[in-house]
């Protein structure tokens, strides 16, 4: 189905009120029934454009929000039931430790989870600072972004990367990609942290760097609850292996969520501050994106055709643009379908995508842009809205959803461009990701593929989204 090109206004809409509302109706945007008025508001229209033939699009895409809000709410209800007690020091050097240890964490628990264990002890180590709204931003760059690109795990986008072909060990050969970012985006941190530890010390009475020293050590309450995030990631896992029926992999991560709230004791949650605004305010705003974005992705992919891309940069710049304000799981999706038409491969499996030069440096770009730019605005992903949320509720005074972008523009965009001119420049890269000196092969011995049947298995593994 052909939707007009304005039916996207609702989406952009929606966008300019996250950013708006905020800002002038603070007390009425503070409650959560406000958020879901304001999503079915804008939702209205594109029910309108949609329902009469377009249906299997909207039914889709609220298929994948059951999903989305599951996964996050299993794992936030989770690792609610999961008390860090005690402290670190609150220093930069540590603080700085701590999110490279979130972003390989993010890894294995995705970067929900990761984000709900580790925010609360992160803040709670620094509690003593006066300034601490960069280490909530920072956090969300690293723990709950950029850090997951080296596991299907680790953000919604490989994961469906893994259902559609990819094989599991894929995102691996990402490790000097991830390296990169990281590596930067931490050691900016490392400096302003400083600095702003420095201006601290001298503004205010007695030594800062004692006040922020752990005064108990760390051990962890609730342990009983690694299994059942274990047992998440294992659903996840299974069902691209098995090819599940849609529903059971919910089924069996509500239960494990339902068996963590009823035996973790409300001693453990009360210590967490636990509550449930965080998540309900990201299923309340997500429910208008998953709706409203439906006509904007079905104008992009139709329109594909001519816009012309087909270099790594430009797929890596477009799918993390977008997935900086729609949800990045089904950005991913329309633009890896995108490169297999670039590389004439056919639309079942995504692993027609590793059969070319061009085909994995595509689908290296798109998978770390969707990842990676989820951190350039609050809704850019889902664990991005809860982090800011539990930041609040610490009375943490975040900036708002315009002063957060131009942190981001001033800290990750630099450093996007970095990765772009070491991994996505065709003339000195290759698939690897490893800079490379000589010619690239030409684009039409690129465009070639092969048949091998090696790839099939992935193909019986294949289950739709």
């Amino acid at each position: 189905m052909a939707f007009p090109l304005w039916s996207v206004v609702p989406f952009l809409m929606m966008l300019l009120s996250i950013a708006v509302v905020p800002l002038t109706l603070s007390h009425w945007w503070d409650k959560n029934r406000n958020k879901l008025l304001l999503s079915l508001c804008m939702s209205v229209p594109v029910l309108v454009i949609v329902m009469p033939s377009g249906a299997h699009l909207l039914l889709e895409s609220l298929i994948d929000y059951i999903s989305f809000i599951v996964l996050l709410g299993s794992l936030y209800v989770i690792s609610g039931g999961i008390y860090i007690k005690g402290e670190f020091a609150g220093t930069p050097l540590s603080n700085t430790a701590f999110l490279g240890i979130g972003a390989l964490l993010s890894n294995l628990i995705g970067t929900t989870g990761a984000s709900m264990l580790l925010i609360r002890p992160y803040l709670r180590a620094n509690r003593k600072r006066q300034n601490r709204a960069h280490l909530a931003i920072f956090f969300i760059f690293v723990v709950s972004n950029i850090g997951g690109l080296l596991t299907p795990l680790g953000d919604p986008p490989l994961f469906l990367g893994f259902l559609r072909g990819v094989p599991f060990q894929w995102t691996l050969n990402l490790i000097p990609i991830w390296v990169t970012a990281v590596g930067v985006v931490l050691l900016v941190f490392n400096i302003y942290d400083q600095f702003i530890f420095v201006r601290e010390d001298v503004e205010t009475p007695g030594a800062l760097a004692e006040d922020v020293q752990p005064r108990r050590r760390l051990r962890i309450e609730g342990q009983r609850n690694f299994f059942f995030l274990a047992g998440v990631m294992v659903a996840a896992i299974s069902s691209g292996y098995f090819a599940w029926p849609r529903g059971v992999q919910e089924l069996l991560m509500i239960s494990m969520a339902l068996t963590s709230w009823f035996t973790t004791s409300k001693n453990i949650h009360e210590e967490n501050h636990f509550h449930f605004h965080p998540i309900l305010e990201v299923a309340a705003v997500f429910a208008g994106i998953f709706i409203t974005m439906v006509p904007a992705l079905e104008v992009l992919r139709m329109r594909s055709a001519t816009m012309g891309i087909h270099a790594p940069w430009q797929y890596f710049w477009m799918s993390g643009t977008l997935s900086s304000f729609l949800d990045n799981a089904p950005t991913y999706l329309t633009f890896t379908s995108m490169a297999l038409g670039v590389v004439g491969a056919k639309t079942e499996s995504l692993s027609g995508l590793l059969q070319s030069d061009l085909g994995v440096s595509l689908l290296r770009a798109v998978s770390a842009g969707s990842v990676f730019m989820g951190a350039n605005s609050y809704i850019g992903n889902g664990p991005n809205f809860m982090v800011k949320s539990i930041a609040e509720h610490h009375r943490i005074e975040m900036p708002s959803f315009g002063r957060y972008m131009l942190y981001s523009a001033a800290v990750l965009i630099p450093t996007f461009v970095l990765v772009t001119l070491v991994f996505f420049d065709r003339r000195t890269t290759n698939t690897s990701g490893v800079p490379k000196l000589g010619k690239r092969p030409t684009f039409l011995a690129e465009r070639k593929t092969s048949d091998d049947p090696e790839t099939s298995n992935w193909k019986a593994r294949r289950h739709k989204y």
